[in-house]
């Protein structure tokens, strides 16, 4: 009989004792709207946001109710209009497409690299020949592209840049954040992600007018004052007779829930990393396994580990996340032909015109994917990666 994991690749860490007592505060209030609040009370979305955004080292920052409507909002507040082209990577989740064609923008899609990072040949090619003005940079799965010579790029063509940073929360390029490069800054609450409030999310930047419009995009009304890391009044003068409403707020219940995670992310980042080194150590040492090298100069946050098969055929791939599941190791596949749970490619995503992507196809043929909560030990991380060698092992005799 092979050994079994019998942990669950989807359990989280319970929520912290000091987040659970300030929900049950909120809760016992009766005020979740971010806006109900009494005479002279911040409330805690605003204390949120002004902690999210001394955190992150940004001027601004607004607290809304997910990652993809953090992608949605920031679309607009850069004047991304319906059939205007928004360059993004070829291998994404389908939340960074879906907003793109939820504002009525059509993606263009950029090859990736060897690495999973965004091809930056490719990325001056499809400036080219796209006309694009912004670009939708996801740092999928949390590796950074040169953000140096990415926005060198950008800057010379002058190409807008969002990012995409559901993935990278705390993590550094050269010592800056990730979010911190470009126009605007995207993160994710969402479960799965750094921080858990089941959805939620921000979006951080150092431009007042956009982030007025943001603010007005995520829902506030007349009531942009009561923000807690918003520019001042001036800023909205004009946003706020121009900008739609999206009704995006976060509410109060699940800020009081992040803003303790907040205090323990850095120590959070520090364990992640620890038990991805665990596992790919041994996926480096495994000869058929191709592991995701990591540049110096990218401080990443390793919440979930990614390896290739060049070797392997479809048919082989398939019988590996079976044999994968038969010792309890649940591994994601992005050469699956249909969507599964999470995972899609391209070609998947309908809304999107077909697109030629040799080079990407290629990558995701053989990748797999797998998620490291903190609720896995160290121990736990070592016996998965063995697992995961023998199922290789067992698949490639």
């Amino acid at each position: 009989m092979a050994r079994r994991f019998t942990g669950a690749f989807t359990q989280q860490e319970a929520i912290p004792g000091d987040a659970i007592a300030a929900a049950v505060a909120v809760l016992q209030s009766g005020r979740l709207h971010r806006y109900n609040l009494t005479t002279g009370e911040a409330g805690e979305v605003a204390l949120l946001e002004a902690e999210y955004r001394d955190w992150q080292g940004s001027d601004y920052c607004l607290a809304v109710t997910s990652g993809g409507q953090a992608l949605q909002i920031a679309l607009r507040a850069c004047g991304v209009t319906p059939g205007d082209a928004v360059l993004t990577n070829g291998f994404t989740l389908a939340p960074v497409p879906g907003a793109i064609q939820a504002v009525g923008g059509k993606a263009v899609l950029v090859e990736i690299d060897e690495n999973l990072r965004l091809d930056l040949d490719d990325l001056k090619v499809k400036i080219g020949s796209s006309g694009a003005r912004v670009l939708m940079l996801s740092h999928m799965r949390g590796h950074l592209c040169d953000m140096d010579r990415l926005m060198t790029i950008c800057s010379a063509a002058n190409v807008t840049v969002i990012e995409d940073c559901a993935h990278t929360m705390g993590a550094r390029w050269n010592g800056t954040r990730s979010g911190n490069f470009g126009k605007i800054g995207c993160f994710s609450t969402q479960t799965y992600k750094h921080m858990n409030s089941g959805e939620g999310g921000f979006l951080t930047t150092d431009d007042a007018g956009i982030a007025a419009r943001a603010t007005i995009l995520s829902g506030s009304y007349m009531l942009y004052g009561r923000h807690g890391a918003g520019p001042d009044a001036a800023a909205y003068e004009d946003a706020r007779y121009e900008m739609p409403n999206c009704s995006a707020r976060m509410d109060a219940l699940r800020a009081a829930i992040l803003r303790p995670q907040l205090k323990h992310l850095d120590k959070n980042i520090a364990r992640w990393n620890v038990r991805y080194a665990v596992v790919e150590r041994a996926l480096k040492a495994h000869n058929r396994i191709a592991a995701i090298d990591l540049p110096a100069r990218e401080t990443h946050v390793g919440s979930s580990i990614q390896f290739r098969l060049p070797e392997f055929t479809a048919a082989q791939c398939r019988a590996l996340i079976s044999c994968a599941a038969d010792r309890g190791v649940e591994l994601k596949w992005f050469g699956a032909p249909e969507p599964v749970g999470f995972t899609s490619a391209h070609p998947s995503w309908r809304y999107v015109a077909a697109q030629d992507l040799p080079q990407t196809d290629r990558i995701l043929a053989t990748l797999f994917d797998m998620r490291l909560p903190l609720s896995f030990s160290e121990a736990d991380c070592a016996l998965i990666a063995d697992l995961i060698g023998e199922a290789v092992n067992e698949v490639a005799k």
